[in-house]
């Protein structure tokens, strides 16, 4: 079985399309494999897998760690969910810009997005699994966030809405963090 990059966005993300076979009876694919990810010039070093459900209008980031620094491999195995990386990496020249795509259980899709950039999703149907590999543990004292709907950044959310948890509310914006980052010589 095959894996392929379907497409490629901002200088690191990636999507990723996994070679499926389905009949009558159902599907099976190879969700990840080392051998094929290492030839892609993808990640093949994962040290933790997180599993999220969340209901239609929840939205969830955008979180990005530097401490150790974390890149996503994230699919979506229950609904379909909007997926969305902004690039925060200081010097970069897609700094601010934003990539975002509709996944889902039937499309099967993955999306990798590397350490350097804030993620996060919207919920589109009435649940929604989001499953992704990380390749740093996470650390509470290394991660934090960008406002959902920073305006320098725009991104074009599905809901009009969302439900949002408290701290997503009150995240800090590019700026702020680019500032922050700079006094505080955080690096990607």
């Amino acid at each position: 079985m095959q894996v392929r990059i379907e497409s490629e966005h901002l200088n690191g993300i990636k999507v990723v399309a996994p070679e499926v076979f389905e009949d009558e009876r159902g599907f099976f694919m190879e969700v990840f494999r080392v051998d094929q990810y290492k030839e892609l010039g993808l990640p093949y070093e994962f040290v933790q897998d997180n599993h999220s459900r969340s209901q239609k209008g929840v939205l969830r980031g955008l979180h990005f760690q530097w401490e150790p620094p974390m890149g996503k491999l994230m699919r979506v195995t229950y609904g379909s969910a909007y997926l969305v990386a902004v690039d925060i990496r200081k010097g970069s020249p897609t700094l601010g810009r934003w990539f975002g795509i509709e996944i889902s259980a039937k499309n099967k899709k993955q999306v990798w997005a590397p350490a350097g950039f804030a993620r996060g999703f919207c919920v589109l149907s009435d649940f929604a699994e989001i499953q992704y590999k990380c390749t740093g543990i996470y650390n509470n004292k290394g991660e934090s966030g960008i406002l959902w709907n920073d305006p320098e950044i725009g991104v074009n959310w599905p809901v009009k809405d969302p439900v949002l948890s408290q701290k997503d509310q009150s995240a800090q914006t590019l700026a702020q963090w680019l500032e922050r980052s700079e006094s505080d010589n955080f690096k990607y």
